[in-house]
């Protein structure tokens, strides 16, 4: 890490103090507001995300927000929290290179705010299970050494009990996860694309291989686990490369220490989606018909029902239909 930008309100927390230890060759510079650096004009997302700087800041306000229409696996009440925005892998699909101007790492270090918050919130609640999902504006995992979130998150999850926390994540980064006793209301779920996929979209990502190598880990020791295949991408070939991907993680991984299995299509609001586009004009991600309904961008309907059918009736062969969810907005 080259820069750490701070605000000028939290340069003494210690949280701040020990993020800037683990970069003592980073240049500091001070700041009144995260916005500043993050959401100030002529960005170029595609040359920041070659050397991110990292941004340390507090969050005044939305510490917990209403999970978007299609995000979650079967509860009434569910949330997203983000202690960070962005992410250290580079997926080509994802929204959130078409959502800002920035491709540097934002933490917030208040954690005690946000969890204060969701305790609140699942309080609203005493006789239901609430959900909260960390891995909206970034991967739960991934920085993990550096921004100790499962260490600090999960006490107050532990502490809560109708409060349900989903840890989203494509990284192999569970050391922290291991360390700790399981927990019954926490569920650790990793997004999977096909090894074609992934070498060609995910930059950055660990492979197939060690991401199930890391969830084969987590199961042993007792960690309800979940599958995201959200978003399915379209290629002529989807049918073979989804069934060897289904095949590879159900030949190591039980179905019985599954708690859920969540699909969906690729979409994206039309703005994310032109920018992106924009980005990268080459690339054949975006070369795919695409139809517009309300705001988003979709496939052709033809195409994704037949995707999903096709995904679905799959996975079918492996999970039984009550840990089955469908992610994809009507």
């Amino acid at each position: 890490m080259q820069f750490i930008y701070i605000e000028n309100e939290i340069r003494d927390h210690p949280r701040t103090l020990s993020i800037c230890g683990r970069f003592p060759k980073a240049s500091i510079v001070y700041c009144e507001h995260y916005g500043e650096i993050f959401n100030r004009k002529g960005q170029n997302f595609r040359l920041q995300k070659q050397n991110p700087a990292l941004i340390l800041a507090k969050k005044h306000k939305n510490h917990v927000l209403p999970a978007p229409t299609g995000y979650g696996i079967g509860g009434l009440r569910n949330y997203y929290f983000s202690h960070m925005l962005n992410c250290i892998y580079d997926c080509r699909y994802c929204f959130l290179q078409g959502m800002y101007r920035s491709a540097n790492y934002v933490i917030f270090i208040n954690y005690d705010e946000f969890e204060s918050t969701i305790a609140h919130t699942a309080k609203q609640h005493p006789a239901e299970d609430v959900w909260f999902f960390s891995g909206y504006d970034c991967d739960s995992l991934a920085y993990d050494p550096i921004t100790r979130f499962v260490e600090s998150f999960l006490p107050i999850f532990r502490n809560t009990p109708n409060a349900h926390l989903e840890l989203r994540t494509k990284s192999t980064q569970i050391r922290s996860l291991l360390a700790h006793e399981p927990i019954a209301n926490c569920v650790v779920a990793f997004s999977f694309s096909p090894e074609e996929y992934s070498d060609s979209l995910e930059h950055g990502v660990p492979s197939v291989e060690k991401r199930i190598d890391a969830m084969e880990k987590l199961q042993k020791k007792g960690w309800k686990l979940g599958l995201r295949f959200d978003p399915v991408i379209y290629q002529p070939n989807y049918m073979k490369l989804y069934n060897r991907l289904f095949n590879q993680i159900f030949s190591r991984i039980s179905a019985t220490g599954i708690h859920s299995v969540s699909l969906g299509a690729y979409r994206i609001p039309k703005v994310f989606h032109q920018n992106i586009s924009n980005l990268y004009p080459d690339d054949k991600l975006f070369a795919v018909h695409m139809e517009e309904h309300q705001g988003m961008m979709y496939y052709a309907r033809e195409s994704e029902n037949n995707m999903l059918n096709y995904c679905r009736d799959e996975l079918m062969k492996h999970i039984p239909e009550s840990i089955f969810f469908s992610c994809t907005p009507a």
